[in-house]
């Protein structure tokens, strides 16, 4: 499966929203789209995760990544609209500690 990644920039947030399944094969394409908007300072990112049903570790990875960057340049990185079973592999690997995690999904500020 392809993952489709389609961002809109606002004012004050970008927003990614994702389709698809974040693997060892689609993370380079993530990591590409989603690191520079995370490193804009002054601008939040939100990833919209409504359309993806899987996340493998080569894709947490990426989010890690992501969440290291926008700290680095004081950004907020939220994760929206997680189905059921993505969200609990956040939990899993308590990656939900650390990076913001909404389960509604939120529409650009």
């Amino acid at each position: 499966m392809n993952l489709e990644i389609n961002i809109t920039e606002g004012e004050r947030t970008n927003t990614a929203y994702l389709s698809g399944e974040v693997d060892v094969y689609t993370a380079t394409k993530l990591k590409e789209a989603i690191t520079p908007l995370a490193e804009q300072a002054d601008k939040d990112l939100i990833v919209d995760l409504s359309e993806v049903n899987y996340i493998d570790s080569t894709g947490l990875g990426i989010f890690i990544g992501t969440l290291k960057a926008a700290e680095k340049s004081d950004t907020l990185l939220r994760l929206t609209g997680l189905n059921d079973r993505v969200k609990r592999l956040f939990e899993i690997t308590g990656l939900n500690e650390v990076i913001d995690i909404d389960s509604e999904k939120k529409e650009e500020a």
